[in-house]
Parts: C-alpha cells; sequence; structure tokens
C-alpha cells in the first residue's frame, strides 16, 4: 500500500480515494472503512448512503468533467 493518498475525480461520478485515509463525521467519529481498499464518495449529492457512493449519480444524470489542465493556476 502506497503512502500516498490520490483523489481521483470520476468521469460524471464519485470522488474515488486510494491510499491510507480516514473518513470521519462532523462530530469526528471514524465510518469503518477497514474492508475497503478503495473509497468512493458521493459529489452528486443524491446518494442513499452519504458520504459514499451508491451509484445514485447514473440515475439522475449528475454531470461532472472537471480536468486538471481547465484549472487556472494555484495561488502561491
Amino acid at each position: 500500500m502506497s503512502d500516498e493518498v490520490v483523489i481521483r475525480c470520476r468521469l460524471n461520478g464519485p470522488l474515488v480515494v486510494t491510499g491510507p485515509v480516514r473518513v470521519v463525521d462532523h462530530e469526528h467519529q471514524p465510518f469503518d472503512i477497514s474492508a475497503r481498499e478503495n473509497v468512493a464518495l458521493c459529489r452528486c449529492g443524491a446518494s442513499g448512503c452519504r458520504p459514499f457512493c451508491d451509484g445514485t449519480h447514473r440515475k439522475i444524470d449528475f454531470q461532472a468533467s472537471e480536468l486538471a489542465a481547465d484549472q487556472p493556476p494555484a495561488a502561491t
């Protein structure tokens, strides 16, 4: 397992997180993700198991196609 955390924006889908990560709620209580190699986080807002993706984005025709090349450089 890599020590690097990678967050991948899936075309019209979730944010897929790979690497050593913890997901906690607003009270800092951890979600049990021990059985997951990757974590798919909902970004459409319609998942029935938020903050995780359940595939609902396909049913509601969620559209998101951000590309790193389209973003302005980060401010320094």
